[in-house]
């Protein structure tokens, strides 16, 4: 097993200048992280938040504006700032495999080790290591048009873990896949990155892969890291609206502070009480909350929406219900006008406001809402 390498990140930057004589597009606006050795981290965000521009200069592929890279190893950290792509050790699975047509599994995966120079019997052993590793090995002889992607996609990760990296990178290698497929393929990736011990970056725009996998993500938008964390903590504990929502299904309530600092405070951080337009709420701030009288957004998502036939609650009204088996969807109109979206796990086969129309009451488990900023980019 390879020594895990650590990464830190200091307030790097990366301008790209304008191509129409405009102002220049910081893609990367002063992000600073530290990823641990061994440690599988997420860059999440949409499309132009500058994620896939940080894993590059991570690479060497691009050169920062500005701030620092170093990698942290045993033997001493080494600044790869400006360091040349081939001098940094790192292996990159690329979104579209780049595999060379005309060479067997076995061949590509030796590649590096060729170009590198090692004796054929260590290349031979290695590649069949990691081979073995990403359960390719039966397939060394076949050639990749004779592959499925799947299969192409695990000869990639096999060909940039054969030559022992210290940091893997990964540009979201399972966007060519199908939804099926990708869905099998999290739980090997993540066995593999985490049975070789390489400290391993990867990039993706979608939200259930970096949940599913990461040890910790960091959430990025317009070149900023908005928040790091373990997976649980940013879907639990968003600390902005844009973070909540971009993790999965989210209601926001706007409303202001009323009290601080409730005496129960079992599902940690401040628990505050919350007055929106439909009622009084209580919520979890997980920084200091503002002062009482101050703008404020409630965060909850569905699971963590309670719908009950009597008080007490949110008084409202059923507008539809989606039976899904594992869940029931509803959407339930507030009597404020807003409509909140409710998740009921494993429901029976019916209950009593299951109907369109139905009087209900909603209650929100203080645990599962989330005081958030009121206003954007807080």
């Amino acid at each position: 097993m390879p020594v895990s390498t650590a990464i830190d990140i200091q307030a790097l930057t990366k301008v790209f200048p304008s191509v129409d004589g405009g102002r220049p597009t910081a893609a990367v606006d002063g992000v600073s992280l530290t990823i641990e050795p061994g440690e599988l981290f997420f860059l999440l965000g949409p499309s132009g938040c500058g994620k896939t521009t940080l894993l590059r200069m991570i690479a060497g592929f691009i050169e920062p504006t500005g701030g620092s890279i170093h990698f942290r190893e045993p033997s001493g950290t080494r600044d790869v700032t400006h360091l040349a792509p081939e001098k940094r050790n790192t292996g990159m699975v690329f979104q579209s495999y780049a595999l060379w047509p005309h060479m067997t599994v076995a061949q590509n995966v030796a590649f590096g080790l060729e170009v590198r120079g090692l004796p054929r019997d260590e290349r031979e052993r290695r590649v069949g290591e990691a081979l073995t590793a990403v359960r390719m090995d039966h397939l060394a002889a076949r050639r990749p048009t004779q592959l499925s992607g799947g299969q192409q996609q695990r000869v990639a990760l096999a060909r940039a873990m054969v030559i022992r990296p210290s940091v893997l990178l990964l540009d979201e290698p399972l966007s060519n896949l199908d939804a099926k497929l990708r869905l099998e393929l999290r739980s090997e990736i993540r066995r593999v990155c985490k049975d070789s011990g390489i400290t391993t970056v990867y990039v993706t725009h979608d939200q259930k892969e970096a949940l599913s996998m990461a040890d910790r993500v960091a959430v990025m938008a317009a070149g900023k890291v908005v928040q790091a964390g373990s997976p649980a903590a940013l879907y639990r504990r968003p600390r902005t609206r844009f973070v909540a929502e971009f993790l999965g299904e989210t209601n926001i309530l706007e409303g202001a502070v009323e009290v601080q600092a409730l005496p129960h405070s079992s599902a940690g951080g401040v628990h505050v009480r919350v007055r929106t337009a439909a009622g009084v709420v209580e919520a979890v701030s997980p920084d200091a909350p503002p002062a009482a009288g101050s703008a404020a957004l409630v965060s909850v998502r569905p699971e963590g929406v309670r719908l009950a036939p009597d008080g007490p609650g949110l008084e409202g009204k059923v507008r539809e219900r989606i039976y899904l088996g594992d869940t029931a969807q509803y959407s339930v109109q507030l009597v404020s006008g807003q409509v909140i979206r409710a998740a009921v796990l494993n429901p029976p086969a019916s209950l009593p406001f299951d109907a369109p129309g139905s009087h209900v009451f909603v209650t929100l488990a203080p645990e599962d809402t989330v005081l958030l900023p009121a206003h954007a980019g807080e």
